[in-house]
């Protein structure tokens, strides 16, 4: 396929451009600043400006732009940062592929989104047939969703990533946990009862490419392990499988003073469930924690020739 990535440059967008490439397919990647490289298309969102001809006679879209969710706090100012990168991205990118005539307009969209959109779920399960909650991360995941409605009016394939934080030593839920944890100073949060969505880095990049192919599936998507699992379980595997100890608690009081309104997402119950691809036949390399982590921090060798 020829595809079109915008957010190729973050965390995800790198290693799925790679894993694309790996597999035969063409990939542009949309960048901010004058390309400089053939496989480099230059747009700016902001201004609402992309050549529609950069999208003309692509296969798919991919849409991965978005500020990091976890690297500030949520003052008023990062949380404009945060909307604006999530709706002008995904506004900008529907316009132009419906202004594109329909034999040039690519068939597929596959625009991120979040498990955010569930809001606080306690101790009850979810799939992607339940509502949107009512927490800040729940409202800018519909908004941001629902600026991806002109390419689905227009006719393309719509799916709607709803991701979890994935399970890889380089980045996301892992990385920043890794030294403490290799100190012993390793903690659950608070009571540790609450439920976390996730899912490995390898099987988020599988579902991708699956949901690239499978033209049968559209709308919302949870991107999630089948095994979700709580708060204390994830801070008792993670310190197993780096054979340390890991007693301490964080108080829910402490982490507000530290991470202000982002820690209430910290803390907050998660209990998400992959109805869509458990219903679509696809197969978690690694459904449960132990499994993911051990991947993760225990990379096989590559063995020379």
């Amino acid at each position: 396929m020829r595809i079109v990535m915008a957010g190729a440059s973050g965390f995800l967008g790198t290693r799925l451009t790679d894993r694309l490439r790996d597999s035969g397919h063409r990939v542009t990647r949309l960048v901010r600043r004058p390309a400089a490289a053939p496989d480099e298309a230059t747009w700016e969102p902001a201004q609402g400006r992309l050549d529609p001809a950069v999208l003309s006679g692509a296969d798919a879209v991919i849409n991965l732009a978005g500020a990091n969710i976890g690297d500030h706090r949520w003052t008023a100012r990062y949380k404009r940062v945060l909307r604006a990168s999530r709706i002008d991205t995904t506004d900008t990118i529907a316009r132009m592929l419906r202004q594109l005539p329909e034999d040039e307009r690519p068939r597929t969209l596959l625009q991120s989104s979040a498990v955010g959109w569930y809001g606080d779920t306690g101790d009850k399960a979810v799939t992607e047939e339940s509502s949107a909650g009512t927490t800040f991360l729940a409202d800018l995941c519909r908004v941001w969703e629902a600026a991806a409605r002109p390419a689905e009016d227009a006719g393309t394939r719509v799916v709607l990533l709803r991701t979890a934080p994935t399970i890889d030593a380089s980045g996301s839920l892992l990385k920043p946990l890794l030294l403490p944890f290799k100190l012993g100073a390793g903690a659950r949060i608070g009571g540790g009862r609450q439920w976390m969505a996730w899912i490995a880095l390898a099987d988020w990049l599988n579902a991708a490419e699956f949901l690239l192919e499978r033209e049968d599936i559209s709308g919302p998507v949870n991107l999630v392990s089948p095994q979700p699992v709580t708060n204390l379980d994830f801070t008792k595997a993670l310190a197993r499988e780096l054979h340390r100890p890991a007693l301490l608690a964080i108080p829910g009081p402490a982490l507000d003073l530290v991470l202000g309104e982002l820690a209430g997402e910290a803390q907050r119950s998660q209990r998400v469930l992959p109805g869509v691809l458990s219903g679509a036949g696809f197969a978690w390399a690694y459904p449960g924690m132990d499994a993911a982590l051990a991947a993760a921090l225990r990379p096989e060798p590559v063995m020379a020739p």
